[in-house]
């Protein structure tokens, strides 16, 4: 029932604007300061992994695993994906374009930050993110999902379903054709 709600009222699609917008901000921004500020996730990678330590660990033995052996030998590679993903998925939330998409990639790095044992905003943040991916299309709709969306599935339509052709003959994109 909420699920529908959330994916058909109008009064959600006017909640979800505001919401949608506030979150884009606030990725946006923190983007943005990293992207013209400078950034280092090196400091942020090593003191994770240090509070996987001691008898009440913050963050679990294998994702300090991960970050000591995958992200902190390609730091400079996460210097750079995480101001732009933030950056990115912000924008695409205020624009309402992608909105589902960049709402994942959203709940994606909060997930990671809160796995990394920084709390701050990531919990509030994740939890509306939630809301947007739950509803779908509807968080778009005061956005230009509002005319990507319809677009998109008309070209996923034409290149999916059969034609037929001037000879009477059928023809079904993508699909290997025999003789």
């Amino acid at each position: 029932m909420f699920n529908n709600w959330l994916r058909t009222n109008k009064f959600a699609m006017w909640l979800l604007t505001i919401i949608r917008v506030y979150i884009g901000y606030e990725w946006m921004t923190a983007g943005w300061g990293k992207l013209t500020g400078g950034f280092d996730a090196g400091g942020f990678l090593q003191g994770a992994i240090a509070k996987a330590a001691g008898d009440h660990p913050a963050v679990q033995g294998w994702w300090a695993a991960f970050l000591e052996h995958g992200a902190l030998p390609d730091v400079k590679l996460f210097n750079v994906i995480i101001p732009l993903g933030e950056f990115l998925v912000g924008l695409g939330l205020i624009l309402g374009t992608f909105t589902t998409f960049a709402a994942l990639m959203g709940l994606v790095m909060n997930a990671a930050f809160l796995f990394s044992g920084t709390v701050s905003t990531n919990a509030q943040m994740l939890l509306l993110e939630v809301l947007i991916i739950v509803a779908a299309a509807n968080a778009g709709k005061i956005g230009l999902d509002h005319w990507v969306l319809p677009y998109l599935r008309g070209l996923w339509n034409k290149m999916t379903h059969k034609t037929t052709k001037d000879d009477g003959t059928t023809h079904t994109p993508f699909k290997k054709q025999t003789a």
